[in-house]
Formats: C-alpha cells, sequence, structure tokens
C-alpha cells in the first residue's frame, strides 16, 4: 500500500491419484495453438502507409492493431499479455508435473502446488461444496450478538486473510526505514473507487444501479428471497457511500506525505474510539506496538464512528457480502459467474471468463509465487541472461548518473544528494538470493476454497512476524515469473523479475536498439522512479525527508506541472480525459526512463557503425520503434474507462508516444520537424531528468 511505484505492462486486472504424465499436459482445446516466438520489430506489423512523425504508433504497430481485437476473454491484450501466455505455458507445465507427483514430501514445492492445483481445476468438487467455504465466516457474522462481537469478527477476519472494512499490515516506517510498523490503510468498498459512489454524471448513476443489482443477486445467491436482497443491497450502498466520503481520492493516495500519519494506540482510540485498537491489535496476535501508522485519518474517523452508530443488523448484512464478494472466485460457479457478470463484464467489457485452467494458475501465482517461481527461473533465465541484465541495469544507472552531473537547472547542493541516492540504489536482477519457504503450509487436494483461504491466512502470519523482525532487505514484492518491475522507495531499490526479462521486452539473443528501446526503457523508468514526485521525498537511506533546497524543488515542480498538463490535455474516450495529477509519477518515469536508456544505448553503440537494418531502419530508429512496440495494445471501451479513472499509468497510447514528443532524439531519428504531430512546439516540451 505505501508508494511502491510499479510499472504495469499487462492489462489485467483463480482429484486424487497420479495420472500418466502426458494426460497432465495442457489440452489442445483449453490451451489452444501453440503461441509463437515473439519477434521484435516485426515488420508484418508495421502500417508502413503512416508517418512516424504524426502517428509513430500505428507506424509500428498498425497492421497488428488491425489482425488483434481484444480476445473475448480480457479487457486489454497486448505485449505484455502476450509474453504472460509464454510464461504461463511453462507454468502450466511445472503445475502439471507437481499434479503428477501426489507423494511428494508434505510441505514440500511439488506437494503444496500440485495440491493446490488439482483443488482447483476439480470443478466438481468445488461445484459440491456449495457454501461451506464460507459456512464458518457466515455463521460467525450471524452470531453477532453486539457491535463488540462485530469488532472481535473484523480482527479474526483479518487474521485469516480477508481484509474487511481496512488492511493492516507491516511495512517500514516512512521517517526511520531501518524498523517496520504496523499501517491502517483505507478500504472497505467494493466499487473500484471512492469516485464511483459520489461522481453525479448519468453513466456513474447507471453504474451504481447495475453494482446494486449485483449485490443482490449474489444475497439471493445466499438464499435470500429477491424482495429482502434488494432492500439489504441499498443496506450495502448507503454503507459503502458513508465509507466513500470519507476516503482519500486516488490522487492524495499518491502523496506519502499525507498517508505517514503515526500515532501511539492511545492516540489512535482517542481519535477513532470506535476501533478500540488495543483489543484489535490483540486479537490479531500483534501484541503491543509503539505506534500504528493510520495512513487516512479522515477515513478512520468515520469508520470508528459506524462502529457505534450503525445498527447490528445493518453490519451484518455489510459483513455477509463482503464475505461472499471476497470468496466467490473460489465458490461454485454461480457465484463465480455473478462475480464476472459485474467485475468482468460490466466494468471492463470482457466477454467471457478466461478459461480454468488459466483462472487456477492465477490462483496458484497469488498462493505460492515463490515456489512456483523456483522451478520457472531454473527453466526459462539463464545465467547468461541474468548477467547482460545486470549490465543494462549498471548502464542506465550510469546514464542516469551523467544526466545529473550536467543536469543545468539544479544546484551543486541538490545535486549531491542525488547522486548520492543513485548511488545508494539496489537492484534486484530475475529471482532472489533465498526462497520463501513454505513448508508449514498444509494444503489438500480436495478443498479448494480451503486451500485459499489457508495460503492468504499463512501470509498474513508470515507478513505480521515481520513486525518483530529488523527490515528484510531480501523480500520481493512480486514474485519472478511477473511480467512486471518495481521500485520501492523505503528499500530504495529498482526489481526486474525473470517475468519480464523475456522476448520482447528483453533476451540474451536480441541486439542493443532492440534490448535498449524496450527493457532500457523499463530499468531507466524504475531508476527514475527514485526522482519522480513520489520519489523524490525519500533520501537514499528510504527515509521520507527532504533532500532539496527550496529553489530546486520549486523548478523541479514547475517541471513536472508542464508534464502533467501535457497528459492532461489528452482525451483518452468521448470526453474523459487523461489524469495528469494521477498519472504524474509514471509520466516522468516514463519520459526520464526512455531518456536516460537513449544515452546508455548510444554509450553502448560507441564505436560501432550505424548501419540500417533489412528493413532500412537505423539503430537509433529501432531503438524507438522498440519502445513503442513494447506498448502496443488494444483495449475494451470500458477497460479503458476503468483505467483512467483509477489507474496512475496513462493508457499505452499515450505512454508510448507522450514521451516522443518531447524528445529531440526522437525528432533527430526520423527527420521530424516543427508542426509534426509527434512533435510538442519548443516552449511546451517537457524536460526533467
Amino acid at each position: 500500500m505505501r508508494a511502491v511505484l510499479v510499472l504495469l505492462t499487462v492489462g489485467l486486472l483463480a482429484a486424487p491419484g497420479a495420472p500418466a504424465r502426458d494426460d497432465v499436459r495442457p489440452s489442445a482445446q483449453d490451451a489452444g495453438p501453440p503461441l509463437p516466438v515473439l519477434v521484435s520489430l516485426d515488420p508484418a506489423n508495421f502500417d508502413r502507409t503512416a508517418d512516424p512523425c504524426a502517428d509513430i504508433y500505428r507506424f509500428v504497430n498498425g497492421a497488428w492493431l488491425e489482425r488483434n481485437p481484444v480476445p473475448p476473454e480480457y479487457g486489454r491484450f497486448g505485449v505484455g499479455t502476450e509474453v504472460q501466455q509464454r510464461n504461463q505455458q511453462v507454468l502450466r507445465q511445472i503445475l502439471a508435473e507437481s499434479a503428477a507427483r501426489p507423494d511428494a514430501p508434505e510441505g514440500s514445492a511439488a506437494r503444496l502446488l500440485g495440491d493446490f492445483w488439482c483443488a482447483c481445476t476439480d470443478t466438481a468438487a468445488v461445484e459440491a461444496q456449495g457454501l461451506l467455504p464460507i459456512s464458518d465466516m457466515l455463521g460467525r457474522i450471524n452470531a453477532c450478538a453486539s457491535l463488540d462481537d462485530v469488532r472481535f469478527f473484523l480482527s479474526f477476519a483479518q487474521h485469516q486473510g480477508v481484509p474487511l472494512l481496512f488492511n493492516l499490515f507491516p511495512e517500514q516506517a516512512a521517517d526511520d526505514a531501518t524498523q517496520m510498523v504496523l499501517w491502517a490503510w483505507q478500504g472497505g468498498l467494493g466499487l473500484p473507487d471512492r469516485d464511483y459512489y459520489l461522481r453525479d454524471d448519468e453513466q456513474s448513476r447507471a453504474l451504481r444501479g447495475e453494482y446494486a443489482g449485483h449485490v443482490a443477486a449474489m444475497f439471493v445467491l445466499l438464499g435470500e428471497a429477491p424482495d429482502l436482497a434488494a432492500q439489504h443491497a441499498g443496506i450495502v450502498m448507503r454503507f459503502e457511500t458513508r465509507l466513500a466520503e470519507s476516503s482519500l481520492d486516488n490522487v492524495s493516495l499518491r502523496d506519502p506525505q499525507a498517508t505517514w500519519n503515526p500515532l501511539t494506540p492511545v492516540a489512535a482510540d482517542a481519535l477513532c474510539p470506535g476501533f478500540r485498537w488495543a483489543d484489535l491489535l490483540s486479537r490479531m496476535g500483534v501484541g503491543r506496538v509503539a505506534r500504528v501508522n493510520v495512513a487516512q485519518t479522515d477515513f478512520f474517523v468515520a469508520a470508528g464512528q459506524l462502529m457505534d452508530l450503525v445498527p447490528l443488523e445493518e453490519w451484518q448484512v455489510y459483513l455477509r457480502w463482503h464475505v461472499v464478494h471476497e470468496a466467490a472466485p473460489y465458490l461454485s460457479s454461480a457465484f463465480d459467474q455473478e462475480s464476472f457478470a459485474f467485475f468482468g463484464r460490466t466494468l471492463t467489457g470482457t466477454m467471457q471468463q478466461q478459461p480454468r485452467w488459466r483462472r487456477c494458475l492465477q490462483a496458484t501465482d497469488q498462493a505460492l509465487g515463490f515456489a512456483l517461481g523456483q522451478e520457472y527461473v531454473a527453466r526459462t533465465f539463464s545465467p547468461e541472461a541474468r548477467r547482460r541484465a545486470l549490465e543494462m541495469v549498471d548502464n542506465l544507472k550510469a546514464a542516469m548518473r551523467d544526466s545529473l552531473q550536467s543536469l543545468p537547472w539544479m544546484s551543486d547542493a541538490t545535486r549531491e544528494q542525488a547522486l548520492a541516492k543513485l548511488a545508494a540504489f539496489a537492484q534486484k536482477i530475475g529471482y532472489p538470493d533465498a526462497w520463501r519457504d513454505y513448508s508449514a503450509l498444509r494444503l489438500d487436494r480436495r478443498t479448494y476454497a480451503a486451500n485459499a483461504q489457508a495460503a492468504a491466512a499463512f501470509e498474513v502470519r508470515r507478513q505480521l512476524a515481520r513486525l518483530a523482525k529488523p527490515v528484510d532487505r531480501g523480500e520481493w514484492l512480486m514474485s519472478p515469473q511477473t511480467v512486471n518491475a518495481y521500485y520501492n522507495p523505503g528499500l530504495n531499490e529498482i526489481v526486474f523479475p525473470a517475468g519480464i526479462l523475456q522476448p520482447p521486452f528483453f533476451s540474451e539473443h536480441q541486439d542493443d536498439a532492440q534490448n535498449y528501446g524496450a527493457m532500457g526503457a523499463i530499468i531507466g523508468h524504475e531508476i527514475t522512479h527514485g526522482f519522480d514526485d513520489q520519489g523524490a521525498q525519500y533520501d537514499k537511506d528510504g527515509n521520507l525527508a527532504n533532500w532539496w533546497t527550496a529553489a530546486d524543488l520549486a523548478e523541479f515542480q514547475r517541471r513536472a506541472a508542464v508534464l502533467q498538463g501535457q497528459y492532461d490535455g489528452y482525451v483518452a474516450i468521448d470526453d474523459l480525459h487523461v489524469n495528469g495529477a494521477l498519472t504524474l509519477g509514471e509520466n516522468i518515469a516514463d519520459l526520464g526512463g526512455l531518456r536516460i536508456a537513449y544515452l546508455a544505448f548510444q554509450k553502448a553503440m560507441e564505436g560501432r557503425p550505424r548501419t540500417p537494418d533489412a528493413q532500412g531502419f537505423t539503430p537509433e530508429q529501432r531503438f524507438f520503434m522498440s519502445f513503442v512496440q513494447s506498448w502496443r495494445a488494444a483495449i475494451r471501451p470500458e477497460a479503458l474507462r476503468l483505467q483512467v479513472q483509477t489507474d496512475p499509468h496513462s493508457p499505452a497510447y499515450f505512454r508510448a508516444t507522450g514521451p516522443l514528443k518531447n524528445l529531440a532524439e526522437f525528432r533527430a531519428a526520423f527527420g521530424c520537424g516543427e508542426g509534426d504531430a509527434s512533435v510538442r512546439a519548443q516552449g511546451e516540451r517537457a524536460e526533467i531528468w
């Protein structure tokens, strides 16, 4: 929840006996045709009728876009999804082989993976379970006889990995990155963002009506009569709207100063006595803590008031809804399909669910990601690939250092601090040095939902145990097979899982133009996150501390405002604009990352000829084309609306084209001039890092 800055490249967002090996391989019906090797800069994907100085995105990706409408099981589909699909084929084979070893030692990776996978794919057993997987939780809710019982249930649910109303998790202290503290974070909503409850336009009102209908349908599946279910849906809507009114909006959530509000438990009780913090923490097994970071104080004040003011019966309705909502993907098909109908079809336009094996793979990855990742790395990520990736990271850091040393608008005092922060950067490449231990977790091959619950509770216990330990600098926030990357300001580190270090983003067999244009820009993106509007508020040790002179900070903010204005001007769909404030950090990282990737690429090309390739493109042109290709994606209108309203990342088209409009190097590579659509007017160009 803390300001961990990630680069999203994928548009997303769960039988006893040992069959013969051939029987557990992916079936052709489920897996589809073999996925082709992803070739960088395939001419078959170009649209040569487009002018790169007018629309470089169509020039590079136009033919692919014509051939690839969004598949029915996706809201958006692009290069990252293709890489993910290839990774999933490897992961599925690993799971199939694990499933064929039911006698593997208890607690071993093979046993855990095989048990979880078999239980999820046994749809007959899932159907037979009905409501049984959540009967204990529902029974506890129905047995609540007082609001004190509600408080007890909330702490119990948190401990089971079901964060109802709010989230509790350990994280580094913003004022002392060597210490772990407990963070309390707003939650409790069913819709994607608080503004979905507060916007008063016709489309938002209609969507709230559809959401209420979905909530009522889920209550009917719980056994309620339709009239009663509709009444209960109204209670949920009123309850969640009150929470939304006191929640921080998604732009404010990006401000690390706004979400650092450490309090002693006594002070937290004085602020919002309805929670009774000491009791809550004791029931979760946390014990005594010196302080809790109440990240959104207005939310917890309001939620604490609800603890005393809302009648017990309404609390029970609200809690029943969120229990079934959280559990729906693990329950029988009626619940799963009703949940998909709203959160998939209505919100993102996705026409059908992904095949069961993909959903089970994703659920296994969520529950046992590092057990699955260890074998994935062994099959897909060679020592040579890791060595070359580390070399690229070192080259990008050197390019950033050169840029900082020559930055004309920064004073020497601030420059010294910026260089010290860069020198302190840690990097993690491919996979962790020490693998996570799941051996104490117990699963079986019969009860999918129970396995998911056990894995969630296991992770809560693992996380809470971190409060009593020194900060673990080896902790990974993503599994190695994830097609993504991130910068963590508390550890001042950049992390690149093996899952994204794959073609066409990166390959030990690709040339520098392709690797630096795609993966180099991703590496540069994460480096620049340490110096974007959020990351620049953290010092080299990971503390939330100012290291800028007042004049330099004002100049940085002025330059960032130029970039914010650029993206504010982009119309994503109909009259819906990109939110330049929400996406500012990612846009700064895109622009700065591409620039330092180009500098590193030029360094790598020193002394080498700039010979055009067989298609007639120079290395510099291929660098920028590789960058643009990395953002190739098709997206449904519904998914695009959802992204613009909730996601701190700009839509793919603007991520590909927005940075280029500011770069002289791009203009020179393609001979673009003033007045071309791919070139911003000279007085409007953003130049930061």
